[in-house]
């Protein structure tokens, strides 16, 4: 089974409560959203007209902020049979080869998840074919809006900052996307961390114990119990 890394900073514990936070809200909203339009659907036949589209920004937002959170607690699925049969100083340096592929795999990641959003929220895409070398003037696409989702009243305020003054009819997607770049800048960290402790020799892998070989160690244990 997996098991968490415990945040020994501040900034790490205030990064894992902003995940725990929003994986369960996320969910929460997702479960909500779908009832209501079910009982709205089914018993007065009508519905959420903003809500399949309103659930699939949630439902991608959970994805996003899953891949990062999943790396915090070693959960994610990969193969060491071929690992396992060098020594542990050989597997140690191994892990830290992956380490790096990961953080340098991230990092492209991050940046093509800016250079899609910036446009919309207005901003200027990275320069450079892989890594960023400054940033170039992008074509402003803060006008663009979502099909469906209704823009809220209490956001009126961004109007003159992000659309010249023009009023918006639906939600800007500069807010929904912006869950790209948010959410690859938490995987890099993530792996930064799980870097930082195979270096140090808190842990030995990126990859966490074997569910399968779990599930039969537990089993074991209840047998040998009875």
């Amino acid at each position: 089974m997996a098991h968490a890394y415990v945040a020994k900073t501040a900034l790490g514990r205030i990064v894992n409560e902003i995940e725990e936070t929003a994986i369960a809200v996320l969910l929460g909203l997702m479960t909500l959203l779908t009832f209501v339009n079910v009982v709205l659907r089914y018993g007065f036949n009508t519905g959420l007209i903003w809500g399949l589209e309103a659930v699939t920004f949630l439902f991608a937002w959970l994805v996003l902020f899953g891949v990062s959170y999943t790396v915090k607690v070693t959960a994610q699925l990969g193969v060491d049979a071929v690992i396992n049969l060098f020594q542990p100083p050989v597997r140690k340096v191994l892990a830290l080869i992956a380490g790096a592929v990961c953080i340098a795999y991230a990092g492209l990641v991050l940046k093509g998840a800016w250079d899609y959003w910036a446009p919309f929220a207005g901003l200027d895409a990275t320069t450079g074919r892989w890594f960023p070398t400054g940033f170039a003037n992008s074509r402003d696409q803060a006008w663009y809006e979502v099909i469906d989702l209704p823009f809220p009243e209490w956001l009126r305020w961004i109007e003159p900052i992000m659309n010249e003054g023009e009023a918006y009819g639906k939600l800007p997607r500069f807010i929904p996307y912006v869950i790209l770049p948010f959410g690859m800048g938490l995987l890099l960290f993530r792996f930064i961390q799980a870097f930082i402790r195979i270096w140090t020799g808190e842990a030995t892998s990126l990859i966490v114990s074997h569910e399968a070989e779990d599930d039969i160690k537990d089993v074991a244990h209840l047998n040998a119990e009875k």
